[in-house]
C-alpha cells in the first residue's frame, strides 16, 4: 500500500534532574556543595534518506520520542544528554504542525534536516545555588518537559514528468515499457491506486523520473474518485505529458474533461509545459483519425502532439527523446520554502491568574509560574522555600489571598498540589 499521509506524535526527551550532593572537603560546611546538573533531553530529528519513496514505516508505529537527558551526579558531575532520535523521510516530505497547520519543513534534498521537537533542559544541581549567604543549599532542579506535538507528514513526489490521463489511456504500460517499474496493468478503470515511480534511461548521464498517477475523472478536482488524493504529485513535476486514449469515444472531450480537473486544482499545474500524447496506434482506426485530433489539438495551442503505441512501442523512443528535451528545457519546479517558525515567549501567557475549579480547590495558570513550579524538587525543604519565596515575589500568594484562599484549600500548580496554610513567611 501506497503511504503518502500520515499523523505522528514527536516527543522530546526529557531533561535529567539536578543532584543534591557535598563533597568532603576541610573547613568547607557540609564539604560544599557538589551536585552535578541533570543532561538535555534528546531532539526529533527528520532527515532525507533518498531511498525512500513513501511514508509506509509510519504505518504501525505513531509515537516517536527521543532519549531522556540523565540525572546529575556528585563531585560536580553532570548528566549525560539524551540521544537524538533522527528519524528519515522520503525527499518531498511536508511536515506540517497538525494543530496550527503550519508547515515546519520541506524536506527535498539528500541529507536534509530538521529539529521538529526540542529536548527539555536539564535541572541544574545544588552547586548552581551556593551563596555567600546559603553556602551549602539543598535545592535543586527538575529537568523541563521535552517539546511534544502532533505532526501530519506528506509527500509529493519528486518526479520530472507526470503521466496524467483518464483511466484505461495506457500510463501504465507506457511506464512499464519505458522503465523497469512494473505497475499492475488490466483493461478496467481504476487498475492503477497508488502512484508509481520509474526511471527513463536514454544513455547511462541522460535519465529523468516518470510518475504514473491514478486516473482522472470528472469532479476529481473536488475529491471525486482516485485522482484528487494525488494531484499533489503532480505539483512538483516539470513536465506533463498527457495521454489520450486514441480509441475512445471521444478523445478531444478528455483531453478538456482532464484539463478542467488540473486547472480547477490550481497549484501552478497548468502553466508546466505539457506535451499531448495520443495513444494505441495498434488498434484499427486510431491511426486515421490522427489528422483530425492533431488539427483539434493544434487549434487549442497544442503543437507537441506525438501518437504512440505503448503496447508496440512504436514511436515511444521518439517520445522519450522530446520528453528528455523538454525537461532540460523546463524551469526547476518552485518548490515551497515555509518561514522558520520562530516561537516567541507569549506575553499573555507569562501573565498568571487564579481559577477557582472547586469549594476548596483552587488553580494557578500563567506559564513561567508553572514552568518555575515544575522545576522544584519539591522532596527538599529548601527547595520548597525557595519556590515560596518566589511566588510570593510574582505576586501569585497575594492574589490567592485576594481570590479568597482558605486554611486547608487545595492550591493546584502545574503537576503540584499544596495545601494552604496560613504562616509567618
Amino acid at each position: 500500500m501506497f503511504y503518502d499521509h500520515v499523523k505522528i506524535r514527536v516527543v522530546g526527551g526529557h531533561g535529567g534532574k539536578g543532584a543534591v550532593a557535598f563533597r568532603r572537603e576541610k573547613y568547607v560546611p557540609f564539604g560544599g556543595p557538589s551536585g552535578g546538573d541533570g543532561g538535555k533531553g534528546g531532539d526529533v530529528v527528520f532527515y532525507v534518506n533518498p531511498h525512500l519513496n513513501t511514508l509506509f514505516h509510519f504505518a504501525h508505529k505513531k509515537e516517536f520520542a527521543a532519549e531522556d537527558g540523565q540525572n546529575g551526579l556528585n563531585k560536580n558531575m553532570h548528566g549525560g544528554g539524551g540521544e537524538d532520535l533522527r528519524i528519515p523521510v522520503p525527499p518531498g516530505t511536508l511536515v506540517i504542525d497538525d494543530e496550527t497547520g503550519v508547515v515546519l519543513a520541506d524536506l527535498t534534498e539528500p541529507d536534509q534536516e530538521a529539529v521538529v521537537v526540542r529536548g527539555g533542559r536539564g535541572g541544574r544541581g545544588n552547586a548552581r545555588f551556593a551563596t555567600s549567604t546559603n553556602q551549602a543549599p539543598r535545592i535543586a532542579e527538575q529537568g523541563d518537559p521535552g517539546e511534544a506535538r502532533w505532526l501530519r507528514l506528506e509527500l509529493k513526489l519528486l518526479a520530472d514528468v507526470g503521466l496524467v490521463g483518464k483511466p484505461n489511456a495506457g500510463k501504465s504500460t507506457l511506464l512499464s515499457v519505458t522503465t523497469a517499474a512494473r505497475p499492475e496493468i488490466a483493461s478496467y478503470p481504476f487498475t492503477t491506486l497508488q502512484p508509481n515511480l520509474g526511471v527513463v534511461a536514454l544513455s547511462p548521464n541522460d535519465t529523468f523520473v516518470i510518475a504514473d498517477l491514478p486516473g482522472l475523472i470528472e469532479g476529481a478536482s473536488q475529491g471525486k474518485g482516485l485522482g484528487h488524493e494525488f494531484l499533489r504529485h503532480i505539483e512538483r513535476t516539470r513536465v506533463l505529458v498527457h495521454l489520450i486514449d486514441g480509441a475512445a469515444l471521444d478523445p478531444i472531450e478528455d483531453f478538456e474533461m482532464i484539463n478542467a480537473e488540473l486547472r480547477e486544482f490550481g497549484h501552478g499545474i497548468m502553466d508546466k509545459p505539457q506535451i499531448v500524447v495520443i495513444n494505441k496506434l495498434d488498434i484499427p482506426g486510431v491511426r486515421e483519425l490522427l489528422p483530425d485530433y492533431e488539427m483539434a489539438f493544434a487549434a487549442r495551442g497544442y503543437d507537441n502532439v506525438m501518437a504512440v503505441s505503448a503496447l508496440t512501442r512504436e514511436n515511444v523512443r521518439q517520445l522519450l527523446g522530446l520528453v528528455y528535451q523538454m525537461v532540460q528545457d523546463a524551469p526547476e519546479p518552485v518548490l515551497e520554502r515555509p518561514t522558520p517558525v520562530v516561537i516567541r515567549p507569549n506575553l499573555e501567557e507569562e501573565d498568571f491568574r487564579v481559577v477557582r475549579e472547586g469549594p476548596d480547590t483552587w488553580r494557578v495558570r500563567g506559564g513561567k509560574i508553572e514552568r518555575a513550579t515544575a522545576r522544584t524538587r519539591t522532596e527538599y525543604h529548601d527547595a520548597l522555600l525557595r519556590l515560596h519565596g518566589y511566588l510570593e515575589h510574582q505576586g501569585v500568594i497575594a492574589a490567592l489571598r485576594e481570590a479568597g484562599v482558605n486554611e486547608g484549600d487545595t492550591v493546584r500548580i502545574a503537576d503540584y498540589e499544596f495545601e494552604w496554610v496560613e504562616s509567618e513567611y
